[in-house]
């Protein structure tokens, strides 16, 4: 008669059987700081991974009525509209242009702030500096619009100053196309440049002072001192802004551009996120607005993985 023998737990068992008990004794050590990552980690999983499953419909001609398991399968029909279409195309060179600009212009601009405010040595003229400028960042898009128009407008504040003080006509900035894009650009700069300030404020504090006493003992002047002490110490920290910022590039923000457009501005303001607005909202396009936003987050993806692989050549750590 053949007896059956259980083989004895090897060696290699053992291990994973003591390394699962080492990472259950690690998480129960720090359940507390899980519990508090817990509502963090479901929001993302609700909704922005869980959405991400409805980006099949771009591949779809998609009907709510017959919903994702039986609408027709049709490719990669929905991206070549993307290029085939020239209203795409002109929506997509705006969305390019305007994102320049604010890398141009609106992303320096914290830089150069947290550097002047790092260089007050009052603490009580720095905060207040520094309340005034993060106050704009905690208004609504509607509210800065808002006060935008007031100022702007054919009878507001500065048409009103223009007529008293040289006698010029009214002009209508919000109906010039060529002023459009400007507009943008510095409502984003007044909006989020102080909120900005915070995260390179707390670059400078990593800085070590010594290293500033060294350069005054040396005869080094205030410039010398930010460009070879300040600006080499905060430069990991720009890099890595700005491969996250290439990462949205297409990203213009929909409420701001929204409620700036008006038909006068529609050729050069018109941006994809309008655009796939008005084409899967209004229009019930549901599967080519699909297409269009997975469009900009590959582009997205493949611009943060360049920018990372670039900044890792010259020597920086990079975002992973």
């Amino acid at each position: 008669m053949r007896t059956i023998t259980k083989p004895l737990a090897g060696p290699s068992s053992a291990l994973t059987g003591s390394r699962w008990m080492a990472i259950r004794r690690k998480l129960w050590k720090s359940r507390t700081m899980y519990l508090f990552v817990l509502p963090g980690t479901i929001y993302f999983i609700l909704y922005k991974y869980v959405p991400l499953l409805g980006s099949v419909i771009a591949f779809q001609d998609y009907s709510p009525f017959q919903g994702f398991l039986h609408s027709d399968w049709i490719g990669f029909s929905n991206f070549k509209k993307i290029f085939d279409n020239p209203e795409v195309v002109q929506v997509l060179i705006n969305t390019l242009t305007l994102s320049l600009l604010q890398i141009a212009f609106a992303f320096p601009v914290p830089i150069v702030l947290a550097l002047m405010l790092n260089e007050v040595r009052q603490d009580w003229l720095k905060r207040f500096i520094q309340s005034l400028v993060y106050l704009p960042h905690f208004l609504s898009w509607v509210v800065v619009i808002g006060i935008v128009t007031i100022f702007l407008r054919s009878d507001g504040v500065v048409n009103s100053f223009l007529q008293h003080i040289i006698g010029s006509q009214p002009i209508q900035f919000l109906q010039q196309p060529v002023l459009f894009k400007p507009i943008i650009v510095l409502e984003i700069i007044w909006k989020e440049s102080g909120w900005g300030t915070i995260v390179f404020l707390a670059a400078l504090a990593g800085v070590s002072p010594e290293l500033y006493e060294a350069a005054i003992v040396d005869g080094a002047s205030r410039w010398r001192r930010i460009w070879h002490i300040t600006l080499p110490g905060i430069r990991s920290t720009v890099i890595i802004l700005l491969i996250l910022r290439l990462g949205i590039v297409l990203d213009n923000g929909f409420e701001q551009i929204f409620l700036m457009l008006n038909p006068y501005v529609m050729e050069v303001g018109n941006v994809l996120d309008t655009y796939v607005y008005d084409k899967g909202i209004l229009q019930s396009d549901f599967s080519f607005a699909t297409a269009v936003g997975l469009f900009k987050s590959v582009v997205g993806l493949i611009l943060v993985i360049s920018a990372n692989r670039l900044a890792k050549k010259f020597g920086e750590d990079g975002i992973y």
